[in-house]
């Protein structure tokens, strides 16, 4: 379990203060990610804006429970998860998350030669070329292929698209990840190395070698 920072833990007395500008700085800083994760649970913005409205309240509510066992950031998308599922077993959109990572992670062989990715300390990021050392320092993407990233993301199973948002958009650690979303590293990993695969092959006509980057 990852114990919460210093800086959390001064952005908890500042909430439990009734500091509105710490409170607007949190949602400058996550409402938007939020929003892009409850939808993926209900399928509706208009729903999704309200797990969010929920989500919110629920923190509130729930500052004098947190206890930094993880971090504030995790705290707050696991309210979420919480919320956007009892609320898509309302929409009767009822295969729970775990389940969904489960099946899209379960069968088939790996899709990616493990050839493209970094040895385990670089937490097996993979590379859109043949050799990391081919891989230009800087190459920035063009809006169009940003683009292309983004529809592609939307088009990625439920479990894939959670992942791959929340790794490579929202730039989350795995351990992260997994305690926000219940599933096994092993899950995440799969799930995340076959969402990147996926966007991997809709760049590739941009880029002959280049890392994906972290979307801002």
């Amino acid at each position: 379990m990852v114990s919460a920072g210093s800086a959390d833990h001064r952005t908890i007395r500042a909430l439990r203060r009734g500091d509105e500008a710490a409170f607007a700085e949190l949602l400058d800083t996550h409402s938007s990610a939020l929003l892009r994760v409850a939808t993926i649970y209900v399928g509706s913005r208009t729903v999704a804006e309200e797990v969010v409205q929920e989500t919110w309240l629920g923190v509130l509510h729930g500052l004098d429970r947190f206890e930094g066992r993880s971090s504030l950031k995790t705290w707050i998308f696991k309210i979420l998860t919480n919320i956007a599922t009892t609320r898509a077993a309302r929409e009767r959109r009822t295969l729970p998350f775990s389940s969904l990572a489960d099946r899209e992670a379960g069968g088939g062989k790996d899709s990616v030669d493990p050839e493209r990715f970094l040895r385990r300390d670089h937490d097996d990021c993979w590379v859109m070329g043949s050799s990391r050392r081919d891989a230009p320092e800087e190459r920035l993407l063009s809006a169009e292929a940003h683009e292309l990233i983004v529809e592609k993301i939307e088009q990625l199973p439920p479990a894939q698209r959670t992942v791959i948002t929340l790794r490579d958009v929202e730039g989350w650690r795995s351990d992260e990840v997994c305690e926000a979303l219940g599933v096994s590293e092993g899950n995440q990993r799969v799930l995340l190395h076959r969402a990147r695969h996926r966007v991997r092959g809709a760049l590739e006509p941009y880029f002959g070698a280049v890392e994906l980057p972290v979307a801002a």
